[in-house]
């Protein structure tokens, strides 16, 4: 946040279990480096007090290690999502390139999340909407990586802009079709296929238009772990995805990233056990019922973006311009609240939030349980573009 603030930031982690930062938190305060010019950092020595002033962002092609090897390594998804609000306000386009990364795992977002969820959310504010920009705006696998070694290789494109276009997406509209995504590394490519077919007998008692696509991958482009994973995506009348995801988690995975996928037992052994479930192991049939029951819980909560993406949407709204901008969300994540409260401090604006009614009903949708959030945005804008 203090991106788009004068102050600079301070962070005492004194009363934590285990104060300081972590290898993940200090790997991504160098790649905000990277991305920025005037950009001031000072730890002190222990770790437990970090003072930055935050610079321009420049854009450009930055290449960073995300350091999958290293103990407690967060993927790729984690990298992207603090950088996906800064992305587009770059003197020039960014194209970001993320190495020694880990592109799936059972506790953050994937990403393939990333490009089929989130890319959408940022389309919505003006962020290669036009058809100059669109092909700018992408997020490419050119190496997948596992847990528990990673290996991955993740590139990330964004166009720069001006300012940000204010929303009025209050209208979720009905899920029309689903997509989705199974990919599998360093395992039998009927893992894959077992994924998108037991997901295909649950969805398609719903609703006809089902269609996932499978990834295998092999050799060079394998990554250094096995495991596989399954994305799902609802697509709605009125341009709104949600996402549910499940991975295969290794033995040294574990947790669960924020309701947006769920986690599964992987460990590395005999192909036949593990594609049989023993010794622990997971069924790529339970893969597919976690990620479609936490894609069906998405969708039953309502509004127009999913739990994951509220944090998201909520910043980029208090950086439009000076225009009021509305939402409708499900109910509030944690991590939401927290960034309601932090868009308060930093930027000092103030969402009106405004929950439905047992029974609301708008446009002959049923919005009943939905938050209905408005804001008049901070009016930021790009002063490292040159106006042309």
């Amino acid at each position: 946040m203090s991106f788009f603030t004068a102050s600079s930031y301070y962070e005492d982690q004194t009363d934590a279990e285990m104060p300081g930062l972590t290898g993940f938190e200090a790997s991504f305060i160098r790649l905000l480096d990277k991305l920025t010019n005037g950009t001031h950092v000072e730890i002190n020595e222990i770790g437990t007090s970090l003072f930055f002033r935050p610079g321009l962002v420049v854009g450009g092609r930055v290449e960073h290690d995300c350091g999958s090897d290293q103990p407690g390594a967060r993927s790729a998804g984690w990298f992207l999502e603090g950088i996906l609000p800064l992305a587009s306000f770059g003197k020039k386009p960014l194209h970001l390139v993320l190495g020694n990364c880990v592109t799936n795992d059972d506790l953050d977002l994937s990403v393939d999340a990333l490009k089929e969820v989130s890319l959408n959310v940022l389309r919505k504010f003006g962020v290669g909407a036009d058809s100059e920009t669109s092909g700018l705006l992408e997020v490419s696998v050119k190496r997948r990586g596992a847990r528990p070694k990673g290996g991955g290789l993740v590139e990330f494109k964004c166009p720069s802009v001006r300012e940000l276009k204010p929303v009025d997406w209050t209208d979720p509209g009905l899920v029309r079709r689903v997509r989705g995504v199974a990919y599998s590394t360093k395992v039998s490519p009927q893992v894959a296929n077992r994924c998108v077919h037991a997901a295909r007998g649950t969805l398609n008692n719903l609703l006809p238009d089902v269609y996932i696509f499978t990834d295998v991958y092999s050799g060079k482009t394998s990554g250094d772990s096995p495991g596989f994973a399954l994305l799902l995506t609802g697509e709605s009348t009125t341009g709104c995805t949600y996402g549910g995801e499940a991975a295969a988690a290794s033995s040294q995975g574990g947790g669960g990233n924020g309701g947006h996928g769920a986690a599964a037992g992987f460990e590395a052994g005999d192909q036949e056990e593990k594609e049989a479930g023993g010794g622990g192991a997971v069924l790529p049939e339970n893969v597919a019922s976690n990620a479609c029951a936490n894609l069906l819980e998405e969708v039953a909560e309502g509004g127009c973006v999913d739990s994951t993406h509220q944090p998201l949407a909520l910043t980029l709204m208090a950086m439009g311009p000076e225009d009021v901008g509305r939402l409708r969300t499900g109910p509030l994540s944690s991590p939401s609240i927290a960034t309601l409260r932090l868009l308060r401090d930093f930027l000092g604006v103030t969402f009106k939030v405004k929950t439905a009614g047992a029974a609301g009903v708008e446009g002959g949708l049923e919005t009943s349980g939905t938050v209905l959030l408005s804001c008049l945005g901070s009016g930021y804008k790009n002063v490292a573009r040159q106006v042309t």
